[in-house]
C-alpha cells in the first residue's frame, strides 16, 4: 500500500521500500540500464540526478516525471522485464511521498505574474460593471494562447495598439452606457450562417426553426443581438437567396425592409418565414452543371416573411417562392435570408430607462449645482470599487473626477459621467489583476492573499468576470473563505448565468469547441453537413459540460454515460428515433445507440479528423493530451505521410495504413499508445456518423493497449478509461487549475494536484469537489513576492 503524507504533519511514511537505498537499488535494476550516459533513452540519464534532491528540492521536474511514468505503467517499457508489483507500489509511495512532504515542509504557490483580463473576461466585465449587454470581443484582437489557454498571464502582453483598442472601445461603450450613443443613423450588419454555395454545392436555405427566439411556426431566417444606442425609429432590412451560384448577390429586387420603434438598450433583431407552404423544392446535394439546372415549372408563390423583435412579430411583408436571376444556377432552393441589416436611430425620442443608466445613476443631482458634483463623485466611487475589485482610495477617486470636471466644464454633467467611466475602463485596477505584496518583503516569500485578492480570483475562475456585491461584501468581511460560506458562494456561482463562461472558455478551448467553427469537411465526401448541424454538435458538448456543471455530477460521465443531449437534427445525424424539433434536450441511451460521453459526441470526433477522412492519430492523441494529460513526443519533421493505397494499387483501411507506418521503430513507440485508441473509435466517420465499411472493407475495432489490456470499439475504450480513473481525474485536476491560476503549472504544484485528487476521490470525483478543493489549495490561495518587483495595494 502507498501511503501519501502531504497532508500529514509528522511525515511518517508507510511502504514497502521505506528507504533511500532501497528506492536507489530499485531505480539501479529496472532504470539504469537504459537511462545511462551511453544509451541515454528518452534523452535522459539517470546520472543527471541524486537520489537525495528532492530533500533539497533540486530537480523536482525530473523526479515528477518518473513518478509519472511509473505510476501510469509506461516505465520499465513492456519489452523490459517487470518488477514485482510490490516493489514498484513501493517505489512509487516512496518517490511520491517524499515530493509531497517537501512541498507541505516548503511552500511554494508557483510564479506570480502581473495577469491581464483576456477580451473575453474585459467584455464580461464590461457587460457586468455598466448593466450593458454588449458584446466586445470582437472589437479586439484575440489573445495568444499558452498551456491550452488564452487567460495564461505570461501570454497576455500589452502593446501600444492594443492600449489604444482599449481606449475606443471604452469611449464607445461608456457613451452607450450613459445614454450619449450616436445620434446619427449608422447600420449594423449581420450575415446569417449559412453553408453557402461550394462547387454548386451547400445549403443556403433550412425548412426548420433557427432560434428560441423565433416563433413557434417559423423556418429559416435567423436572429442576432443588437444595441440600439436611443430611443427611437430603426429600419430592418434584410436580402433573400437568389439561387445564383454563389450567393453573393444583394440586389435591390431581394431587399425588404421595415421600420419600427425600438426603446435603447439590447435587443433581439430576426427575420423568419411562416412554416405554412408544403415546400416540395428538393434541396441540392449534387453538384449541377450549368446546362443540367432545372428551372422552376410554375409560377412564384407568395410567401409571408416576419420581421421578429424579441421574439415578437412587429410586421410582415409578402414575397415570391423564388427569384429569377439572370445568373440562376441551381435547383430552386426554398426562399431564405441571407442578410440582416438594422439602420438607426431615426426620429430620437430620448436615452431611454436602460439598465445601464439605471446602474450608473443611482445618484440624481436635485435643485443645486453642487449637487452634480456630490453626486459624480459618489457614482465614480461606486463604479471604480467594483471595477478595481477592492475599496477605492481618496487618490483614486480624486483622479477620476480630474476627468470628469474638466470634461464637465464644457460639455455638461452626462459627458463628464462618461469620461469618469471610459478612465475607469482603462485604468490599470481594472484591466489588471494586481495582488499586493506586504511592505519590504523580500523575493520568494509566500503569504496569503487577501480576501478581495481572492474574491477575484475566484470570479475571474468562475465567470470570467468581476466580483458582485456579494463576494465583495464577503471579502471585506473577512469571511469568504470559511468553508461553509465558500461551499454556498460557488453553488449559487455556478447556477449563476456568468457560469457560462466556464462552458465558452474552459471547456471550449480543453475540448476544441471552439476549433469546430473553423472545421470544414469536404463537400463532395460529406455534402450532409451543414451549419445546423455543426451548431447542434457544438451545443451537445457544451450542453453536456454545463449539465455535470450545475448538477454536482461526476467528472467520470465526461468518460462514460447513459445520457446525452440532441435536437431532430442531431438525433438523424445519430440514428436516435423519437426526438422531433430544432430545440436540444437531454435523451437516454441505449447500449446500441454506440454513444455517450465525450468520445461518442460528433463535434470530437469531427475536430479530430480531416476533412475528407477519420484520423487514428489525431484521435488517439488529443485522448493522450486532453484525457490522460500523456501527450506522446512531437512527430519529427521528415515524418513519411500515410499511403492510401498499397503498391498494387488496394485501397488501404486505416488499420492497414497505420501497420504500415508503424513499422517503422522510429514511429512504433508513440504509435503503439495512439493507434489502438483511434483504431478503437474508426467506426465513426469524420463527421462522427457511423459506419460498417471502409476502403469497402468491414471496420475491424478490437486492439490492444500497451500493457496488454484488450478491447474493442467505444465502449471498451470507455471500459479501459474507467480503470484508468484516476489518471483522467487527475488530467482534469491539472486542465482546470491551469486555467483557474492563469499560468503553466509546474513541478511545485503537483503534490497540490494529488490532494485534490484524494479529496474528490472520496466522493467519487463529483465536479464540485474538485472545484473546492482548488479553491482550497496553497497555489490558489497564496503568493510569492516575485525576484524584480513587488505591488501594492494602490495603484494608479
Amino acid at each position: 500500500m502507498v501511503c501519501c503524507i502531504a497532508s500529514t504533519s509528522n511525515g511518517a511514511l508507510a511502504s514497502s521500500v521505506g528507504h533511500l537505498e532501497d528506492a536507489e537499488a530499485f531505480l539501479d535494476e529496472h532504470c539504469s540500464r537504459c537511462h545511462n550516459d551511453e544509451r541515454m533513452s528518452g534523452n535522459w540519464t539517470l546520472s543527471d540526478v541524486s537520489m537525495d534532491d528532492v530533500t533539497h528540492g533540486m530537480n523536482l521536474d525530473a523526479w515528477e516525471a518518473v513518478l509519472r511514468v511509473t505510476q501510469r505503467g509506461e516505465m520499465p517499457p513492456p519489452s523490459r522485464p517487470r518488477p514485482e508489483e510490490r516493489d514498484l507500489q513501493g517505489f512509487v509511495g516512496w518517490l511520491q511521498g517524499s515530493l509531497d512532504q517537501y512541498a507541505l515542509n516548503h511552500p511554494n504557490p508557483g510564479r506570480a505574474t502581473l495577469r491581464r483580463l483576456n477580451r473575453s473576461e474585459y467584455s464580461n466585465a464590461v457587460r457586468d460593471l455598466l448593466h450593458l449587454e454588449i458584446e466586445l470581443t470582437d472589437q479586439l484582437p484575440p489573445d495568444d494562447s499558452g498551456y491550452g489557454f488564452d487567460n495564461i498571464a505570461d501570454v497576455l502582453s500589452v502593446s501600444p495598439a492594443l492600449m489604444d483598442r482599449y481606449m475606443n472601445v471604452a469611449g464607445k461603450v461608456s457613451r452607450l452606457a450613459v445614454g450619449l450613443g450616436s445620434s446619427q443613423p449608422y447600420t449594423t450588419t449581420y450575415q446569417l450562417p449559412k453553408d453557402g454555395s461550394i462547387l454548386n454545392q451547400g445549403v443556403p436555405s433550412y425548412d426548420e426553426r433557427m432560434s428560441e427566439y423565433l416563433p413557434l411556426d417559423s423556418r429559416g431566417g435567423g436572429v442576432f443581438n443588437y444595441f440600439a444606442p436611443l430611443d427611437g425609429e430603426y429600419e430592418i432590412s434584410g436580402y433573400l437567396n437568389a439561387n445564383t451560384n454563389n450567393e453573393v448577390d444583394r440586389l435591390e429586387e431581394n431587399r425588404v425592409s421595415l421600420k419600427v420603434p425600438l426603446t435603447a438598450g439590447p435587443h433581439k433583431i430576426g427575420m423568419t418565414f411562416r412554416k405554412t407552404l408544403a415546400l416540395d423544392e428538393r434541396v441540392q446535394v449534387w453538384r449541377n452543371t450549368t446546362e443540367e439546372v432545372p428551372l422552376p415549372t410554375e409560377p412564384p408563390e407568395a410567401l409571408t416573411l416576419d420581421f421578429v423583435v424579441d421574439g415578437r412579430r412587429v410586421g410582415s411583408t409578402e414575397v415570391p417562392s423564388y427569384y429569377m436571376s439572370p445568373r440562376y444556377a441551381q435547383k430552386n432552393f426554398p426562399r431564405d435570408v441571407l442578410e440582416i441589416n438594422v439602420a438607426g436611430p431615426y426620429e430620437v425620442t430620448g436615452p431611454g430607462d436602460t439598465p445601464s443608466r439605471e446602474k450608473i445613476f443611482s445618484c440624481t443631482p436635485r435643485f443645486w449645482p453642487f449637487n452634480e458634483t456630490y453626486c459624480a463623485e459618489k457614482i465614480i466611487a461606486r463604479l471604480a470599487r467594483q471595477a478595481f475589485r477592492r475599496p477605492v482610495t481618496d487618490t483614486d477617486v480624486d483622479r477620476l473626477m480630474a476627468v470628469y470636471r474638466q470634461v464637465e466644464d464644457r460639455s455638461g454633467y452626462e459627458e463628464g459621467i462618461a469620461a469618469a467611466v471610459q478612465a475607469i475602463l482603462v485604468s490599470p485596477s481594472f484591466l489588471f489583476l494586481f495582488e499586493s505584496d506586504p511592505a519590504d518583503a523580500a523575493p520568494g516569500y509566500v503569504h496569503r492573499i487577501s480576501d478581495l485578492e481572492y474574491a477575484s480570483r475566484l470570479a475571474l475562475f468562475l465567470w470570467s468576470s468581476l466580483p458582485d456585491e456579494e463576494l465583495l461584501t464577503l471579502a471585506e468581511k473577512g469571511r469568504l473563505r470559511e468553508p461553509s460560506i465558500l461551499r454556498e458562494q460557488v453553488a449559487r456561482m455556478l447556477k449563476d448565468e456568468r457560469s457560462l463562461a466556464l462552458e465558452e472558455n474552459f471547456a471550449g478551448q480543453w475540448l476544441y469547441l471552439r476549433n469546430l467553427e473553423f472545421h470544414r469537411p469536404d463537400v463532395k465526401a460529406f455534402p450532409e453537413f451543414d451549419v445546423p448541424l455543426r451548431q447542434a454538435m457544438k451545443r451537445e458538448s457544451e450542453m453536456f459540460f454545463t449539465s455535470i456543471l450545475r448538477e454536482n455530477a461526476s467528472i467520470l460521465d465526461f468518460i462514460k454515460s447513459d445520457y446525452t443531449f440532441v435536437n431532430e437534427r442531431l438525433a438523424e445525424h445519430y440514428g436516435i428515433d423519437g426526438v422531433q424539433g430544432p430545440e436540444l434536450r437531454r435523451v437516454a441511451l441505449t447500449d446500441n445507440a454506440m454513444r455517450g460521453g465525450l468520445l461518442g459526441q460528433a463535434s470530437i470526433l469531427t475536430v479530430t479528423s480531416y476533412a475528407n477522412h477519420t484520423s487514428v492519430v489525431r484521435r488517439g492523441h488529443w485522448v493522450l493530451a486532453n484525457i490522460l494529460a500523456a501527450p506522446p513526443p512531437a512527430a519529427p519533421p521528415d515524418i513519411p505521410a500515410l499511403q492510401p493505397t498499397s503498391s498494387t494499387g488496394k485501397a488501404l483501411t486505416a488499420r492497414e495504413q497505420m501497420a504500415m507506418h508503424s513499422e517503422d521503430p522510429a514511429c512504433h513507440s508513440c504509435h503503439s499508445r495512439m493507434d489502438p485508441i483511434g483504431l478503437s473509435l474508426e467506426k465513426y466517420d469524420a463527421i462522427g456518423r457511423l459506419r460498417e465499411l471502409d476502403a469497402g472493407h468491414p471496420i475491424d475495432v478490437s486492439t490492444a493497449m500497451p500493457d496488454g489490456r484488450e478491447f474493442a470499439g467505444l465502449h471498451g475504450l470507455q471500459d479501459v478509461l474507467m480503470d484508468d480513473r484516476r489518471q483522467f481525474a487527475g488530467a482534469f485536476i491539472e486542465r482546470l487549475m491551469t486555467y483557474a491560476l492563469g499560468r503553466g503549472l509546474e513541478a511545485s504544484d503537483q503534490p497540490h494536484i494529488r490532494r485534490v485528487l484524494r479529496q474528490a476521490e472520496r466522493n467519487d470525483y463529483a465536479v464540485h469537489d474538485i472545484i473546492l478543493g482548488i479553491l482550497a489549495s496553497e497555489p490558489f490561495n497564496y503568493r510569492m513576492v516575485p525576484e524584480h518587483e513587488r505591488h501594492t495595494a494602490s495603484v494608479p
